[in-house]
């Protein structure tokens, strides 16, 4: 295969991402029961403590911190910290289910040529950022090339050339 500059290393997709954190237990609860994931088969050959999650063609792996009284958690609810970010059917269902479960997040809006994107930041157990977001209004337009998609293809027949110009 030749290496090329858009993907040197040929990757194909992300796969997971790991978090560390104070207990294995409440973070897997947090992770299936808030936001949908479920545990999968983790390799019996580790001697430490772990979860695997997946869902949304992502894992999540949770390790158990060796020194969990010594980590630190974040109480701030900051859109410009580490996260990760989900899309959402309804950002108006997941508000209210936020309420419901009695979760704190912070709300946020982003325009951009009549194009606006809604954000809900929360934090999981340990103090990780969350978002949920309707994302996928916003279309991906490299700064260098010609090709523009959504980061949802399903939403990119909504997206009007007028929009696409006010980008370009």
């Amino acid at each position: 295969m030749k290496e090329t500059v858009a993907n040197p290393l040929h990757l194909k997709s992300l796969n997971h991402i790991s978090l560390v954190c104070r207990s294995v237990e409440e973070s897997t609860d947090f992770y299936t029961n808030v936001l949908g994931f479920f545990p999968i088969r983790r390799p019996g050959s580790f001697d430490f403590d772990g979860a695997w999650l997946f869902n949304y063609g992502i894992g999540i792996h949770l390790l158990q911190s060796e020194h969990p009284d010594n980590m630190i958690k974040k109480t701030e609810i900051n859109p410009k910290d580490n996260h990760i970010s989900f899309q959402c059917e309804s950002m108006g269902a997941v508000e209210k289910k936020l309420k419901e479960m009695g979760i704190t997040y912070k709300r946020q809006r982003v325009e951009e040529g009549g194009i606006y994107v809604d954000q809900l930041f929360f934090h999981d157990p340990d103090g990780f950022m969350i978002e949920i977001c309707n994302c996928d209004n916003l279309p991906v337009i490299p700064i260098a090339g010609e090709m523009v998609r959504s980061c949802s293809r399903l939403n990119l027949g909504i997206i009007t050339q007028k929009q696409l110009q006010t980008f370009v």
